[in-house]
C-alpha cells in the first residue's frame, strides 16, 4: 500500500438532475448508488430517452437545488419552480426511461416540472426521479454484482486530478476549467494522469475501485457559464495524444466499497 499524504481531495460536486449545473459541496455523503442526491433526477424526452448538454447544452444553465419536499429549478429569465419528489405522492406515475442501453423504472415529476423544462429547453420533455427501491447494475464487465448507479452514464462516482488539468490546459489555446468535465471528486498533490495507474484508493474512511478510465464526449465542449458549444476543444486536443480503445480518456470512473462521507481536505491514499 502506498501513502502519499500530499494527495487530498479539492473539490466535491454533485449534480442532482443528470446534465443540469453542478453543486458544489464541502460534504457528501454516500448511499448504495452514489453520493445522495447526485444524478436521481433525469430529464426525458417523450419516449423516454435521456436528454443530456450533448444536444441540449443550455441543460448546464438549470440549477436543481434538493431540499426535504423534492427540487427548486431555476434558470435565466424564467420563474423558479419546486418540484415536489414523487416518491412522496401516492398518485405518482411510473414509467420506463432508458440511459443508453439501460432501462429503468421511474416516476413521473409531473406537469408542472415537464411543461417548465420544456419552455426553456425547446423540446417537449419530462422530469424523471429514481425510486430508491430501483436498481440499476453498474456494467458488470467493470463491476460486480450489486454494484449500482443512479441515472449517471454508468458509474456511481467520477474523479479527475488537478495535475491533469493543468497538463492539458498547458497544450489549450484557451484553458477549459474542470467543470468542462463534471466531476464528483477532484484530488490535488498528484503527477498528471497518475490516476490511470491506479486501482484501489482511499478517501477518508471510505474505499474505492476504480472501475475504468472515462470516455469524453462533446459535452466537453459546452461552456458551463453560457450553455453554448465554443468549438471542438478540449475534446480534439485530448484524442491527440488520450485516444484509447476506450475512446478519448480523462478521469476516472469509480465504484466504492462501502458506505460513508467524504470531505473537501480528505487525505487520499493509494492502495494498489
Amino acid at each position: 500500500m502506498m501513502t502519499e499524504s500530499s494527495l487530498t481531495v479539492s473539490h466535491l460536486a454533485i449534480h442532482p438532475v443528470k446534465s443540469l449545473k453542478k453543486i458544489s459541496v464541502e460534504q457528501a455523503r454516500m448511499d448504495r448508488m452514489g453520493f445522495v442526491n447526485d444524478r436521481r433526477w433525469m430529464v426525458v424526452d417523450l419516449t423516454g430517452k435521456f436528454m443530456t448538454q450533448r444536444h441540449y447544452p443550455k441543460m448546464v444553465l438549470v440549477s436543481a437545488i434538493p431540499d426535504e419536499s423534492g427540487l427548486m429549478l431555476s434558470a435565466p429569465g424564467i420563474e423558479s419552480i419546486s418540484v415536489l419528489n414523487p416518491e412522496q405522492q401516492t398518485a405518482s406515475v411510473k414509467q420506463t426511461v432508458k440511459v443508453w442501453s439501460d432501462e429503468v423504472s421511474a416516476l413521473d415529476a409531473g406537469d408542472t416540472a415537464a411543461q417548465w423544462l420544456s419552455d426553456y429547453l425547446g423540446k417537449p420533455c419530462r422530469l424523471v426521479k429514481f425510486p430508491d427501491t430501483t436498481h440499476r447494475q453498474v456494467d458488470k464487465r467493470f463491476a460486480i454484482e450489486g454494484d449500482s448507479t443512479g441515472f449517471a452514464d454508468g458509474f456511481p462516482f467520477l474523479l479527475t486530478t488537478e495535475a491533469s488539468l493543468l497538463e492539458l490546459n498547458g497544450r489549450l489555446a484557451s484553458p477549459v476549467t474542470m467543470d468542462r468535465f463534471r466531476p464528483n471528486i477532484v484530488i490535488s498533490g498528484t503527477a498528471p494522469y497518475a490516476e490511470d495507474n491506479w486501482k484501489r484508493i482511499r478517501i477518508g474512511e471510505v474505499s474505492f475501485r476504480v472501475a475504468k478510465p472515462c470516455s469524453r464526449c462533446v459535452m466537453t465542449t459546452v461552456e458551463p457559464e453560457t450553455g453554448v458549444k465554443v468549438g471542438k476543444d478540449p475534446l480534439m486536443t485530448l484524442a491527440g495524444y488520450r485516444k484509447t480503445d476506450m475512446g478519448v480518456i480523462f478521469g476516472q470512473n469509480l465504484i466504492h466499497e462501502s458506505e460513508g462521507v467524504i470531505r473537501v481536505g480528505d487525505s487520499v491514499e493509494i492502495l494498489s
